[in-house]
Parts: structure tokens; C-alpha cells; sequence
């Protein structure tokens, strides 16, 4: 193709694009991955309720089944966005990955749990003992605080490498001594008749934070749209308090499961509206409050698993402009 060809082919597509965006052609969506976790299936609200379009907000919506497949989309640039904790951002940020938070959906209050047997009293108790659970996870992280809480040491406790699934299967027919998991399988337990929360997330709370983080390139090419994002999930967080049952319907069907299997989800997550985010975006070191509090003692979790490498520059990569700015 010759040079002049070429050039032509540049302006005249160049002038085609500028009449576009004159008559308001459609802008490029954002595609935003989320996955199975109460605040992040919520979204799926937003998307049915109208709430994006209301905002402004031009988002596409893209379900991963596998949630650490998610992470590693948004870290590769796949994704302008995606639904994740803050303890699963912080390796990327090790890395340099130009990631911002920039909406906390909400917080685990009780989805997440140690569970035991009525043998086993306390968390003190568990020295010596075994407990499944998904290493390195949430659920790692929560058994963790929880026997650091209690004064018992990691490395007296015996860890079962296995999903959460088979840690409950495990517990339940008698072949570990615990198990830390998160809902249903908490609940599942609880039916069986086999265990009781010893240990919840709800004990550790600010902890288990779940966010929006973004490509900080995408937030500054798609500002209008990350702001209507946070206006849309705020509408999504008035509509789960004002219509749990409505919003159990919605999010049970993504996931598939039925409304009573889904319905015990609702009570352990505490959903963040504009009050929360604004707190949950301070300056303060409150572990309970602010994701600058939480921020040292996650990455302590993770250096002491050695799953990071380098020191994540946390406080970088809160971005609070767009909750200020809605909340104006």
C-alpha cells in the first residue's frame, strides 16, 4: 500500500469518526468483569433495573465463572475494570500494574467462617488440630486473624489444601477437625448439624473488603462512565435495603440457584452505599473503617505467605474522586 493510499485512508476515516461523535454515535463500552460474590453478582441488578443507562454509564458486564481469571484479565489489560479484593489487588500493585480502587461494593460480615464441631470450644482449641480450607484465600486470611486473635501460632495448626466445596465435605464426614469456608457452605454446614461458626468475618470487620478497581488509563479515557457507575450501584444498594426479596430473585438467577439457597447470603455481606464509601475512602488507619487501615495487615497476611513480591504502594492506587465527586 503506498504512503499516500494510506494517509488518505487516515484523514478520511479521521473525518468519518468526527462526524460520529458530532451526531453522538455510540461510545466504546467498559468492560467490567465480576464473578460469584453477593456484592459483585449485585451488579447484575444495575443491568436489569436500567440503572446504568439512567446514569450514563456505557458498561458491558462480563461473568466469570473462575474469579482468579478475572484478576489476571484486569492485571493483562483485558478489562477496564473488574470486581475483586483488596487482597487480590495487592499483588498486581507489587508489580506495578496501574490498577486504581475506585467503589467498595461492600464488605463480608459473616459469609466467611471458621467452622468446628461442638468438641472444639474456641479457636485456642484448634492447636494441634486440623482445618481445610482453600489455602492462601479469604479463608486462609480469616483463620489467620482468628487464631492470631487467639494467640495461637500458624504453624500449630495443620492446614488441608482444598475449595471450599470439598473443605465442607471434609469437616462434615469427620476427616479434618475444622474447616474455614464461606456461604452456602456455611449455612450447609449449619443445617447438617455438624459444626457452628467458631470464627466469622464478622469479627474481623473493614478486613474483607470487596471493590471495583479499575485500569487507572480506562478511568481517565472513561471518567463519565466510571462516575455513572458508582451512581448506578448506589441505586443498586438502596434497592437490595428497600426490595431484599426483588433483589434476591435477580442475583440467585446468575448464579443459578434458588431464592431460598441464595436468601442466606444477604445477612453476612454489608453493602456499601455513598455513606460508607466515602468512610471507607479515608485518610484514617481504622482497620475497621478505612481500606488504608486494613491495607497493613492484609499485606502482612500475604508477606508471610511470601505472595507477594515487592511492597504494593497502596495508598497510590485509591482512587476516592469519583465517590467525592458523586457525592457533591
Amino acid at each position: 500500500m503506498s504512503g499516500s493510499f494510506s494517509f488518505r485512508r487516515v484523514i478520511a476515516a479521521t473525518l468519518v469518526a468526527a462526524t460520529m461523535f458530532a451526531a453522538g454515535a455510540v461510545r466504546a463500552e467498559i468492560k467490567v468483569g465480576y464473578s460469584d460474590w453477593p456484592g459483585w453478582v449485585a451488579w447484575a441488578i444495575a443491568e436489569q433495573q436500567g440503572y446504568f443507562k439512567k446514569h450514563g454509564a456505557n458498561v458491558r458486564l462480563v461473568w466469570f465463572p473462575n474469579y482468579s481469571d478475572s484478576i489476571a484479565a484486569l492485571s493483562s489489560g483485558q478489562l477496564d475494570a473488574n470486581c475483586q479484593t483488596w487482597s487480590d489487588t495487592m499483588a498486581p500493585l507489587a508489580k506495578g500494574v496501574p490498577l486504581k480502587v475506585v467503589l467498595v461494593n461492600d464488605n463480608s460480615a459473616g459469609n466467611d467462617a471458621v467452622m468446628a464441631g461442638s468438641k472444639v470450644k474456641s479457636l485456642a482449641d484448634l492447636k494441634g488440630k486440623t482445618v481445610a480450607l482453600e489455602e492462601y484465600s479469604i479463608s486462609h486470611f480469616l483463620l489467620f486473624q482468628g487464631l492470631s486473635k487467639a494467640g495461637v501460632k500458624a504453624k500449630d495448626v495443620r492446614i488441608v489444601n482444598l475449595s471450599a466445596g470439598d473443605a465442607a465435605a471434609a469437616f462434615m464426614s469427620g476427616r479434618v477437625d475444622a474447616a474455614t469456608v464461606w456461604n452456602p457452605w456455611v449455612n450447609k454446614i449449619e443445617l447438617s448439624g455438624k459444626g457452628k461458626p467458631l470464627f466469622t468475618s464478622k469479627e474481623i470487620p473493614g478486613l474483607v473488603p470487596d471493590l471495583l478497581v479499575a485500569q487507572e488509563k480506562s478511568i481517565a479515557a472513561n471518567r463519565k462512565d466510571f462516575i455513572g457507575m458508582v451512581k448506578a450501584w448506589y441505586d443498586v444498594e438502596k434497592f437490595i435495603r428497600e426490595q431484599p426479596e426483588e433483589a434476591i430473585k435477580i442475583m440467585a438467577k446468575v448464579v443459578e440457584l434458588s431464592v431460598d439457597e441464595y436468601r442466606v447470603f444477604l445477612p453476612g455481606t454489608r453493602f456499601f452505599g455513598q455513606k460508607e464509601n466515602l468512610e471507607a475512602f479515608g485518610t484514617g488507619t481504622d482497620t475497621t473503617k478505612t481500606l488504608m487501615g486494613a491495607a497493613p495487615v492484609i499485606v502482612k497476611f500475604l508477606e508471610q505467605y511470601k505472595l507477594i513480591e515487592g511492597k504494593p504502594d497502596f495508598a497510590k492506587a485509591l482512587d476516592a474522586s469519583l465517590v467525592k465527586e458523586v457525592a457533591k
